[in-house]
């Protein structure tokens, strides 16, 4: 869509006769340009040196508080930048503000002083992308290496481009040390990338002084491989699906499958069987226990280094889950069971023997929590070691974009199975967990609360799924063979993973494949908060708020 469309596109009217759009433009007046509409929202287009003050209005005055993600994409005639706004306590109201910037200057001001979020986001699309944001604090590569040439998504993208690389790693081991001018007493340490408690390829540039840590920065991109530009080559119907098991690939693979399909199934107008719907809640809750056991694990061995108990312990009630979703899909960590408009096959024969199977894991778990919270949170040392560390006070949670069990440990009651509700939940029992700490030990009850929530979610579709008419077992809708949704489409839609909010924004081009494929990492915004939690504390301290926010790198990366 050129400028003048975007200028001429005409809202659609509510009942009311006033569209959200309308009044979102009235508030902002001369500051909108243009007008959008997004599947899931209007879209404003704002003049991009005018950004931080339509973003401070919608923030201040009609309460968008949540910048959840920061889409940005090349067009023929001009680069793009799409801040989705939504709020804490509504998630249902968004709004798309659009930046278009011309070809020969791309450059647009900064969101970061609104939103804090927007410092990585904008240094992705500065990196990937090629888009200049003035007043940023610090743009720069962030996923790819400082001497990259060129930007991997922009239209004229050379992937044969020789690129260089400056093998810092063979310099002069032995060369001199230095020292910072004046009674300073900083050190300057690397943790990680290859390092257990990183939990993966994580650079920590860490700067302490004497023992505590005056100065942090988080280097990624150690496992980029520019999943969205692969998305982007494959189709919509059978070649993306495989993909978003690759992202958070620990134990969330059928939650990392409904981002998409949930996407995708609103781009096409398709609808799921409710037989189907019901099998994805349980194995998504599945993945969710799964995937909290092992943070629970991996957190309990960075704390306090106990790998014989609790680490196996939680690796062995983990197993269970893995048992259960090997027999629902055939495979252990890339599941690639979802499809558009369902899952790929039925429960497993005998389902009496599914069924029992689940239950008897089920029954078990209550005991299994109890033990787990007799040697964890009842344990003093780990209770001297998280309570009161990694603060994170629930308006800068909200700054940063955290999500997930990293938000509702700071008492930020959103989940998006509830606010933004899909799949079956919205016909279920269930509680979100939330607890109002802020610190380390928060986020750990919150997901040990969560295992609770999500075992009585699975409890209720198997009693629904073990009396479902067997006439009436329908797991997928009829859906086309090729799937090519109307050009210039646009939406963007997320599911509640285990790790926070995984969103996913798809504009389409008239053909089978996405024109633009921008995936929202819940890890990716959660980790830009641990500067803000590790400040202060001294380096064991940054080492719980960093197992603390149970980040999987192929997530952060992409």
């Amino acid at each position: 869509m050129s400028l003048e469309e975007q200028q001429s596109d005409e809202p659609a009217e509510l009942e009311s006769g006033v569209s959200r759009g309308d009044e979102l433009a009235d508030l902002l007046g001369d500051l909108v340009v243009g007008r959008e509409e997004h599947m899931n929202a209007p879209g404003l287009v704002i003049r991009p040196d005018e950004v931080q003050d339509a973003l401070f209005k919608l923030r201040d005055e009609a309460g968008f508080d949540h910048l959840s993600c920061v889409t940005a994409q090349e067009y023929e005639d001009r680069y793009e930048s799409i801040y989705h706004l939504t709020k804490f306590d509504d998630r249902t109201d968004e709004v798309s503000v659009v930046v278009p910037t011309s070809k020969d200057n791309p450059v647009s001001q900064s969101a970061e002083p609104v939103f804090r979020t927007a410092d990585w986001h904008e240094r992705e699309a500065y990196d990937l992308v090629g888009i200049q944001y003035e007043d940023h604090p610090d743009l720069r590569r962030i996923l790819l290496p400082d001497t990259w040439q060129g930007h991997p998504l922009g239209l004229d993208y050379d992937q044969d481009r020789p690129q260089i690389a400056t093998l810092r790693e063979h310099a002069n081991p032995l060369e001199e040390d230095h020292r910072a001018a004046g009674d300073s007493n900083t050190m300057y340490i690397n943790i990680g990338p290859h390092h257990p408690a990183t939990h993966g390829v994580l650079h920590v540039e860490t700067v302490v002084d004497g023992e505590q840590v005056v100065d942090l920065d988080a280097d990624i991109g150690y496992l980029h491989r520019c999943e969205e530009q692969m998305c982007q080559q494959g189709t919509y119907r059978h070649q993306i699906m495989p993909y978003p098991d690759r992202w958070d690939y620990i134990s969330a693979g059928l939650l990392n499958e409904w981002a998409y399909a949930r996407t995708a199934e609103d781009l096409a107008d398709i609808d799921v069987p409710e037989y189907a719907q019901i099998i994805r809640t349980m194995g998504a809750e599945l993945c969710r226990i799964a995937s909290h056991m092992i943070a629970l694990g991996t957190f309990a061995l960075d704390v306090y280094g106990d790998f014989t108990a609790i680490f196996m312990y939680a690796m062995r009630d983990r197993e269970i889950v893995q048992n259960i979703l090997e027999d629902l899909t055939g495979q252990r960590m890339m599941f690639n069971y979802f499809r558009l408009g369902g899952v790929v096959w039925d429960l497993p024969e005998p389902r009496e023997e599914f069924f029992e199977k689940v239950r008897d894991f089920l029954d078990g778990l209550p005991q299994a929590l109890e033990e787990y919270h007799d040697m964890i949170t009842s344990n003093e040392i780990l209770q001297a070691r998280t309570v009161g560390t990694g603060v994170l006070p629930p308006e800068v949670a909200k700054s940063y974009g955290a999500t997930g069990p990293v938000a509702r440990g700071s008492g930020i009651d959103y989940d998006l199975r509830r606010d933004d509700s899909y799949g079956y939940y919205d016909e279920l029992d269930w509680d979100v967990v939330v607890e109002d700490g802020c610190d380390n030990f928060s986020r750990l009850l919150v997901r040990m609360r969560e295992v609770e929530e999500s075992a009585k979610i699975i409890q209720q579709c198997v009693d629904l799924l073990e009396d479902w008419p067997e006439d009436e077992r329908n797991i997928q809708a009829n859906v086309p063979r090729t799937l090519k949704p109307e050009e210039d489409t646009e939406i963007y839609r997320a599911v509640e993973g285990a790790k926070g909010e995984l969103g996913i924004y798809i504009r389409a081009d008239g053909t089978d494949k996405p024109a633009r494929f921008k995936i929202r990492s819940p890890c990716f915004s959660n980790l830009q908060t641990l500067p803000e939690m590790s400040e202060g504390e001294y380096i064991p301290d940054m080492i719980a708020s960093l197992g603390s926010l149970d980040i999987v790198l192929g997530e952060v990366d992409r």
